[in-house]
């Protein structure tokens, strides 16, 4: 079994990496490689000695599943203001990368394409890289290409139609919306039960599941109609609505996010219970299939297995929930990271936690035919130096 070690992880223009040597598991052990990385403060300026420092851990297998299910991860966190990436580099170790943007929150991630929700506006990331061509070790180079300013909406979930628009949840007015040329944005849906367009965040609107270009599903954390009125419903009154024909089909969840499509199931994340599961499109009932030792957000598929994120309760918003019970019952603490896992077997069987500085995330994406990805940031000068060319 490989030893745990500790090193520096580093922030800079080129990003984070874990160089770690990772020995081919024969199981899934709980073994880790461990780095430390330092928490920039605004204004992107390099940790000082002695300030604090992010610890990150990950399975030992993790880089081996990553090059056989020919992939990489990205996620993000408002808490940090971070959007991080994961793949594995030429010596089959785990490589992060990440960039700073206020607020990182809802995330839509492909081979060629990021769409970021942030503070006050939604980023397109366009990856320059011709196929084969590498940059400092990377085969992606996502680089910000458009900003649409939306001004704070508490941006959620974001996907894209299938004429390309970009849709998101607009928490604060209690809606899906568009953006917009001239304005903050277009609304494009709002749940039956709300009768005004405000900025009241009235139902906690979060989650959004697309198929075949298009939302389908939302969840929220209650029906209220009323300024944060969803914060009086957080144990019981989560919500799923069906965007075609308007339905309610439950509102029994626990701050219900992340609704997903996968195997012609929707998914989703009881996150106030710590539950992954399937809900009935016809009756509304919740299949619990996962427990996960954290306050779920953050859901994609691939090949049989779920990659789910886990944050840490925060106090008032996520504490007092069924999770806390079940967190007791287990004699389990609390993670943050990324969980993987077979649902054959409902096993978890790669993971990836901070253990320090990191205590929230959100969205979760996998980029498929990715190695190791980066992107280009905003918040130093390397943006404004990096120069291509379309070709003709």
């Amino acid at each position: 079994m490989q030893a745990l070690v500790k090193q520096p992880f580093m922030n800079g223009s080129r990003g984070a990496e874990l160089s770690r040597a990772v020995d081919e598991p024969k199981s899934h052990l709980p073994v880790q490689a461990m780095t430390e990385m330092p928490e920039d403060p605004p204004g992107g300026k390099r940790t000082k000695p002695g300030e604090r420092r992010t610890k990150v851990a990950c399975s030992r297998g993790l880089p081996s599943w990553l090059r056989r299910n020919q992939l990489s991860l990205a996620f993000t966190s408002y808490q940090t203001g971070r959007l991080y990436m994961v793949g594995i580099s030429e010596e089959e170790k785990i490589a992060i990368h990440e960039r700073q943007f206020s607020r990182a929150m809802g995330l839509y991630a492909d081979s060629q394409k990021m769409v970021l929700g942030s503070v006050f506006q939604i980023w397109q990331m366009e990856n320059c890289l011709a196929p084969g061509t590498l940059h400092e070790g990377h085969d992606r180079l996502y680089v910000p290409r458009i900003a649409t300013t939306t001004g704070d909406l508490d941006i959620h979930d974001v996907g894209i139609l299938s004429d390309g628009t970009v849709i998101f949840v607009n928490t604060l007015y209690s809606c899906l919306a568009t953006p917009s040329a001239t304005h903050s944005f277009k609304p494009f849906w709002q749940p039956p039960f709300i009768s005004k367009l405000a900025a009241e965040d009235r139902c906690h609107l979060n989650g959004m599941a697309m198929r075949d270009g298009k939302p389908t599903h939302v969840t929220a954390t209650s029906k209220s109609d009323v300024l944060s009125g969803w914060r009086d419903r957080r144990g019981e009154g989560g919500c799923v609505i069906d965007i075609g024909s308007n339905r309610v089909l439950t509102e029994n969840l626990s701050m219900p996010h992340s609704p997903r499509w996968h195997d012609d199931r929707l998914w989703l994340l009881n996150s106030g219970s710590g539950h992954l599961g399937v809900i009935d499109t016809v009756t509304g009932k919740f299949e619990p299939r996962v427990f996960c030792p954290g306050f779920l957000r953050g859901l994609a598929f691939h090949n049989g297995f779920a990659i789910v994120g886990l944050s840490k309760p925060r106090d008032n918003a996520f504490s007092g929930l069924r999770l806390d019970e079940e967190l007791k019952q287990r004699d389990a603490e609390p993670r943050c990271g990324i969980h993987i896992i077979d649902l054959s077997t409902g096993d978890i069987v790669q993971w990836l936690e901070f253990s320090d500085g990191v205590r929230e995330l959100f969205e979760v994406q996998i980029i498929p035919g990715v190695r190791r990805p980066m992107a280009l940031g905003v918040m130093n000068d390397e943006i404004h130096h990096h120069i291509s060319i379309e070709p003709n």
